[in-house]
């Protein structure tokens, strides 16, 4: 038997570098990288150099402040050495699928059948899923401006986006009257609430007026023999709603809708729980058996241990609420002193502004010192060009929404919470506020 020592290495490093034209298909040539990983990464680079940097760019949990339930944690350990290592079932383990079907009725009042249910490795695959379940190339998908990654979505199936921008007014979530010329001849309409990036809740006015206007358009084309239009409605962060936020889900408002809703949800948000990797859809039996043979070529199911430990998680309601108890309140100071640092610094005179948190683990804030001069001379006329100075005169790393989608330079950022301290919040704001203060 020949053995690695014995092998003549052969270096290959020229030639994997090698590049040449059409290598990668047209869609895989033309897909544009996350700015917000891209952003993201650059600030971990400074971190390692031994920069002292408040992180309000990544849509994540730093473990130390933000642990996941010791429930979880204790229960795949006991998976993992029980032996529940091998395949999962492709469409999620039944017993875990039981245990979302009894977590909806609980927790949000809605009763499906198991069948309904589809288990994946996080809410990502989910909405992969969810496109290439029901999206065509040139089928016509609705999304509104700021989200996160539909564009990218669209791009990978050939489809053809309908960005609707929406506005600091109706904390840019959109209302019929912003959707109603763009749901006839649409396939999809794509909603998140709480949003990514605005830390905002949809309306429950609002979000039965959108439903009320599908229930319609699928009418009229039900009369025609016309394909459905459906409803992708990622509530990934619902449990993460703080103040008086109520979560509300588009059967709870319009029944008719269950026949056209596919959920987006799991334990990556709810649960400080990313890396984890367990998510699920709730949807049309149709649509979840279809999505079910997608997911399963693609190996996108989430691992049994994890799942197994899942179902007691999601089956003991008293330890889903004291975890929450802690969690939310962490969460909900660190939202509540960076709002509060941005009104104070408004009311100073400062151009900023802030939206009120409702919910997820995100603050919308705009800083818009456009026109103005930095010390180093150059006024500032982008987003990006704002990030830059914010990280290099307060050392804050924070997102533009040119990253979730959003074409024009207006100042508005995403700032998240879920990987920095209390103290680096009450640290960073006095050195932007000097910042801004500072500038001609």
């Amino acid at each position: 038997m020949t053995t690695a020592t014995s092998r003549t290495p052969v270096d290959v490093t020229s030639l994997v570098r090698s590049s040449g034209p059409s290598r990668v298909s047209k869609m895989a040539g033309g897909l544009v990288g996350s700015e917000i990983l891209r952003i993201a990464a650059d600030i971990r680079g400074l971190i390692r150099s031994g920069k002292k940097i408040c992180n309000l760019t990544v849509g994540d949990f730093d473990t130390k402040q933000f642990p996941i339930p010791v429930k979880l944690k204790t229960e795949i350990g006991k998976a993992l050495d029980r032996g529940e290592t091998n395949y999962p079932p492709s469409d999620g383990v039944l017993e875990l699928r039981q245990a979302v079907q009894r977590y909806y009725q609980r927790e949000l009042g809605l009763i499906y059948p198991v069948e309904s249910v589809l288990i994946a490795s996080g809410a990502r695959p989910v909405i992969y899923g969810i496109y290439r379940t029901v999206v065509d190339p040139g089928d016509r998908v609705v999304y509104p401006l700021p989200s996160w990654n539909n564009n990218h979505y669209i791009h990978q199936l050939g489809a053809v986006g309908v960005p609707i921008p929406c506005s600091p007014e109706h904390p840019f979530l959109p209302t019929l009257a912003d959707l109603t010329a763009a749901l006839p001849g649409a396939r999809l309409v794509c909603l998140n609430s709480p949003l990514n990036p605005s830390g905002t809740a949809i309306d429950p006015a609002a979000l039965k007026g959108i439903c009320d206007g599908i229930v319609a358009e699928n009418r009229r084309r039900e009369e025609k023999g016309e394909r459905p239009l459906f409803l992708m409605y990622d509530q990934v962060y619902w449990p993460l709603c703080v103040g008086e936020t109520k979560h509300v889900t588009p059967p709870e408002l319009v029944p008719e809708m269950a026949k056209y809703t596919i959920f987006v949800d799991g334990i990556s948000k709810a649960f400080a729980a990313t890396g984890v990797r367990v998510g699920w859809a709730v949807g049309p039996v149709d649509v979840i058996e279809r999505m079910s043979a997608i997911l399963g070529h693609v190996g996108a199911w989430a691992p049994r241990a994890e799942q197994v430990a899942t179902v007691a998680l999601l089956d003991d309601p008293a330890a889903c609420a004291e975890f929450h108890r802690v969690f939310l309140a962490g969460i909900q100071r660190r939202l509540d002193a960076l709002h509060q640092a941005f009104q104070r610094m408004k009311s100073n005179g400062l151009p900023v502004e802030s939206i009120a948190p409702m919910g997820a683990i995100y603050l919308t804030v705009r800083i818009h010192p456009f026109g103005r001069k930095t010390a180093a001379g150059p006024a500032l006329k982008t987003n990006d060009e704002i990030r830059k100075w914010v990280l290099d005169a307060a050392q804050i790393g924070i997102v533009p929404f040119q990253a979730f989608g959003v074409p024009e330079d207006s100042g508005w950022f995403r700032l998240s919470v879920g990987a920095v301290t209390e103290a680096e919040i009450a640290e960073a704001m006095p050195r932007l506020e000097k910042a801004l203060a500072a500038l001609s």
